[in-house]
């Protein structure tokens, strides 16, 4: 699912990243990216994803949530999964000049109030692939 947002996303012209939110064995949010469309830097799949999870679930608290995403989190999503409470996190392609866990193992850092249970490669190279087609057609 996370895969299909992010081909939606590049479709649109957005850098394609796809994010699901699932808890106790139901979808609570499938989204992309959209900084472009919505004029916000901000509108990452992740962060949106957690706005429409927590607007389902009518709680800013995700204790129990997983969260897929087609790339590791950037800083900002990353801050954003721990204050949710998000418990998993589930991502494709590293980021190693953007991500969170690449550069700061923020996810991770006891010195937070809240750690995430993460598993990474997932589905790496179909997740790498997209951004790579992305990328490339941009240069062109």
């Amino acid at each position: 699912m996370a895969l299909s947002e992010a081909e939606s996303a590049l479709e649109l012209g957005e850098v394609p990243v796809g994010a699901v939110i699932t808890m106790e064995g139901r979808v609570l949010a499938k989204t992309h990216n959209s900084p472009i469309l919505m004029n916000d830097p901000t509108a990452h799949a992740e962060m949106l994803a957690i706005r429409e999870a927590a607007d389902r679930t009518e709680n800013y608290r995700l204790n129990g949530a997983t969260l897929y995403v087609t790339i590791e989190p950037c800083p900002m999503c990353a801050g954003a999964i721990v204050h949710a409470r998000i418990a998993r996190l589930v991502f494709g392609a590293t980021d190693l000049k953007g991500g969170a866990l690449s550069l700061y193992d923020m996810l991770r850092d006891r010195k937070l109030n809240h750690t995430v249970e993460i598993t990474g490669g997932v589905l790496q190279e179909k997740c790498g692939e997209i951004l790579s087609r992305f990328f490339r057609k941009k240069r062109i």
